[in-house]
């Protein structure tokens, strides 16, 4: 974790994996204990069903490999959470058949958060796939916690870097 320059209130966690069930699940329960860290017991099951709808995107679709990072961010007014992973090809949100038993994650992550996007990384070698969702009240200083987490630098305020910890 590390604190942001411009903003002291903001924090973050970061993750690199690969992206297999069992795996899933490990990131599913650090992603809500670093949650109860930063107090925001509210947006747990949220942040978890999206992070595994995420995960699970690069387990079934991501080519050439299953690496990825995950990134938690956290500011006063809201949580972004990213996956990041080697495959340029970005997601889009398809119509499914009400009897179908998969393709509705992009659509699930749409609908409980506050806004979602894509970014390709530079020269097209992987994506971010990112979700925000608004914390319930502005976030209190915490002292950060060091252990199980991984550093990574931002390269601009709103962007969602985890470039690096795929790279």
């Amino acid at each position: 974790m590390q604190e942001d320059q411009a903003d002291p209130a903001a924090r973050e966690c970061a993750l690199e994996l690969e992206a297999h069930p069992y795996r899933i699940q490990q990131i599913r329960r650090i992603v809500s204990a670093q949650l109860r860290y930063w107090r925001l017991d509210p947006l747990i099951d949220a942040a978890a069903t999206g992070i595994s709808e995420l995960l699970a995107n690069v387990h079934r679709h991501a080519v050439p490999d299953k690496r990825c990072a995950v990134k938690l961010t956290l500011a006063v007014d809201r949580l972004t959470v990213a996956v990041a992973d080697h495959d340029p090809r970005l997601p889009h949100p398809q119509p499914v058949e009400p009897t179908a038993t998969t393709g509705r994650g992009l659509a699930m992550v749409e609908a409980m958060s506050d806004g979602w996007g894509t970014d390709l990384l530079p020269q097209e070698t992987g994506k971010v796939v990112w979700f925000v969702l608004r914390t319930p009240m502005a976030v209190p200083t915490l002292v950060p916690l060091k252990a199980a987490v991984l550093p990574v630098e931002r390269t601009a305020p709103e962007r969602i870097a985890v470039a690096a910890a795929v790279a």
